[in-house]
């Protein structure tokens, strides 16, 4: 292996195609721009090094991946091609024909009614469904809505007498340019069907006039030009808005947290933007440093960004360190001026933190090399006005999303 020279922060999509390549999904690694003519660092949001990548396109792991929560997280669902395919194989031999169902969409009952047709004669059935970890397009099943469909199909797959039928969740990056029968051959099986070319032509014109049948019906309701006001009045309807603040140490799991609380408020048709500290400091807040005044500065930007998000109606769940009590207040008066303002403290102790570090940053603090480090060699102010405090050295990720969810 050659000596790494560069390092790339990976894309959300990067960083699913990584975790599918490294499990065994795709023979290669492929960047966004291209293959590298070096050995790179791949590293996710955070600067933590995950793997290094070769020139031939393969991928060798440094460090696991960061795991979020939700039901597209479940091991029992989210598996390796390697451990899939391993285990059907044992299951039903090398030559029993192995098929995979691919679940991209809601199944409809079209769908579950033509499985015993889909699957007749197959000795075993993968049920595979993407996850991918950026935001689902307004409208469309994420993730978590297509790992909970895909169960539904396995458990319809097992009334038809299929061998042990298994749901299986695949970390997708959609720019890659992969294939499901790539795919499905991974993890071993010898062919693949995309669940939703069985539906029927009569429910395909159902579904496209979903989009329309409220406007339909209230065109129908009403004269045309009171149709325009009850319409233009529908449009300018706004929720309210939230800001979720998370804030706590270097390595206490906030981010973790709020990654998974975003996922399933993306998951409920919620507009969710995720700002989390390490990329932050990359976009927004790129070229300042860590003084008191620079963090105040880079958390004041935070709050401004999340206001404008909770003032149009959406969700802003942010996670910075935000040491200071008073850069805090600053972002709940910004919030609160837009809409609902919710202060989560994730009061992990700080040698659970240490312990937990993945980048070493705790070590380098207290060498010297990194002055005012939080918790070491800056303080941090404990929060007196926290609407929930985590400890996720004793809560569980899922168990923090559901306090944070009661909350809200």
């Amino acid at each position: 292996m050659n000596t790494p020279e560069t390092t790339h922060v990976l894309t959300p999509d990067e960083l699913d195609l990584l975790e599918l390549h490294l499990g065994g999904g795709t023979p290669t690694m492929r960047l966004g721009g291209g293959s590298p003519n070096a050995a790179v660092t791949l590293t996710d949001a955070e600067n933590t090094p995950l793997a290094v990548l070769e020139t031939d396109g393969t991928a060798t792991a440094v460090k696991p991946l960061a795991r979020a929560a939700g039901p597209h997280w479940d091991p029992a669902l989210r598996r390796t091609a390697h451990e899939v395919r391993d285990e059907v194989r044992r299951a039903v031999g090398p030559d029993a024909d192995v098929l995979a169902v691919v679940v991209t969409e809601a199944p409809t009952r079209d769908e579950l009614a033509a499985l015993p047709d889909v699957t007749a004669g197959a000795a075993a059935v993968l049920v595979l469904a993407p996850a991918e970890r950026r935001a689902p397009a307004p409208g469309t099943l994420g993730g978590p809505g297509l790992a909970r469909a895909a169960t539904v199909v396995r458990d319809a797959v097992g009334g038809t007498g299929a061998t042990r039928p298994r749901a299986v969740v695949v970390p997708w990056a959609a720019y890659a340019g992969l294939s499901w029968e790539e795919i499905a051959a991974q993890h071993g099986a010898d062919r693949s069907v995309l669940l939703a070319d069985h539906r029927s032509t009569a429910t395909r014109a159902r579904l496209a006039r979903l989009g329309t049948l409220w406007a339909d019906e209230v065109a129908d309701l009403y004269p045309e030009p009171v149709a325009e006001e009850v319409t233009r009045a529908a449009s300018s309807a706004r929720r309210e808005g939230t800001v979720v603040f998370f804030t706590g140490l270097s390595g206490s799991g906030k981010s973790t947290v709020a990654r998974a609380l975003a996922a399933e408020l993306d998951d409920e048709g919620r507009h969710t933007t995720l700002l989390d500290g390490d990329e932050v400091r990359q976009h927004l807040s790129k070229g300042l440093g860590f003084d008191k005044a620079s963090r105040e500065l880079n958390v004041e930007r935070i709050g401004y960004v999340a206001s404008l998000v909770a003032y149009h109606g959406g969700t802003a769940v942010a996670a910075p360190i935000a040491p200071f009590a008073s850069g805090r207040a600053r972002v709940r008066e910004l919030a609160e001026a837009a809409g609902r303002f919710v202060l989560v403290h994730v009061s992990t102790p700080l040698e659970v933190c240490e312990a937990r570090d993945r980048k070493g940053l705790y070590a380098k603090a207290r060498a010297g090399e990194i002055p005012e480090f939080t918790g070491i060699s800056s303080p941090y102010e404990v929060p007196e006005d926290a609407d929930v405090v985590v400890d996720t050295s004793v809560t569980s990720v899922e168990d923090a999303v559901a306090r944070v969810r009661a909350v809200l």
